[in-house]
């Protein structure tokens, strides 16, 4: 239960905005939870800020839908298909015709040479924890740690940004306050500056509440070896993509557009793993290696080529 989610900010302003997180009062496990935590976390990261259009036709969505992002703008890939040919299914970046045109390119790539990518490099990664342990957990332990400092300390920045904000608008809405009362300014005028600065706060204190929400957790997470160990090693020898698949091994992975050189179309993708961000497997013997090529559209063949990382 969360009594005192919101306040009225001044008995001249009606409109009731969210109530700082040190001003209210929790209480924990009134109710017995349908699902698990760690479920809910992963389905509502999954979930945020993925948006799509009503399909004109039922298809099922595909495992990846909410994991691929943008590069370039830091958006989502939606997922289409190919109205003339319901077979023909692909991604495409959401900011390239959205209209503010944030973003230059399309980043298209097609659903069935993306699962081939996809599975490659999730057997190549079973394989190199099965024969080469010792070396796959040192290189985890320390991708781990890194990993895990970066996204802290990059959260704390932007907590602290908007902990400063959130100050700053308080000292804003008294002074106007005080300009109101002492009819420096009018009360329309008021009305719709301090309904800015309203909007304002209320959304940066729910962002502020979803950072402090994630470096609680994070501060006492770490990461467990061997459950990462043992759920790559179940997908030994996969043969297709599953969302649980998906779900359990990888937090989001970057589509680079396809750029042509030389005659040769290729187009870079990066996998962040859950825990260990990127990885590339060394080539070593008993690895598999092969070079995935596919026919696009308009009879282009693109081929694929893993973004470097050493371990």
């Amino acid at each position: 239960m969360f009594p005192f989610v919101k306040r009225c900010k001044s008995y001249k302003m009606k409109k009731r905005i969210e109530n700082p997180e040190e001003n209210r009062a929790i209480f924990l496990n009134v109710h017995e939870a349908i699902i698990d935590r760690p479920t809910w976390e992963k389905v509502q990261s999954m979930k945020k800020g993925t948006r799509r259009r009503r399909p004109t036709v039922t298809q099922e969505p595909s495992a990846f839908s909410g994991v691929l992002k943008c590069p370039e703008c830091g958006g989502n890939l939606n997922f289409h298909f190919n109205q003339g040919n319901h077979a023909t299914k692909f991604f495409s970046c959401q900011n390239h015709n959205s209209g503010l045109r944030k973003c230059s390119k399309t980043h298209y790539i097609r659903l069935e040479f993306l699962e081939r990518v996809v599975l490659y490099e999730v057997n190549r990664l079973a394989c190199f924890a099965n024969e080469y342990e010792d070396d796959f957990i040192k290189a985890m332990m320390g991708r781990s740690a890194k990993v895990t400092e970066n996204e802290r300390a990059r959260k704390q920045r932007e907590l602290d940004g908007l902990l400063a904000r959130d100050k700053e608008l308080d000292g804003l809405f008294e002074r106007l306050y005080e300009d109101n009362v002492s009819q420096k300014i009018s009360d329309a005028r008021f009305a719709k500056m301090s309904q800015r600065y309203e909007q304002e706060q209320g959304e940066n204190a729910k962002r502020i509440k979803a950072l402090r929400l994630e470096l609680k957790k994070s501060e006492g997470q770490r990461m467990d070896i061997d459950t990462f160990l043992e759920t790559v090693r179940r997908y030994t020898n996969a043969t297709e993509i599953t969302q649980r698949m998906v779900a359990e091994l990888i937090d989001h992975i970057d589509v680079y557009h396809a750029e042509k050189q030389d005659g040769v179309t290729t187009q870079h993708i990066t996998i962040y793993y859950n825990c260990i961000g990127t990885f590339s497997v060394p080539d070593r013997r008993k690895i598999p290696a092969e070079e995935i090529t596919m026919g696009t559209r308009k009879g282009v063949a693109v081929s694929y080529s893993p973004e470097r990382i050493a371990v």
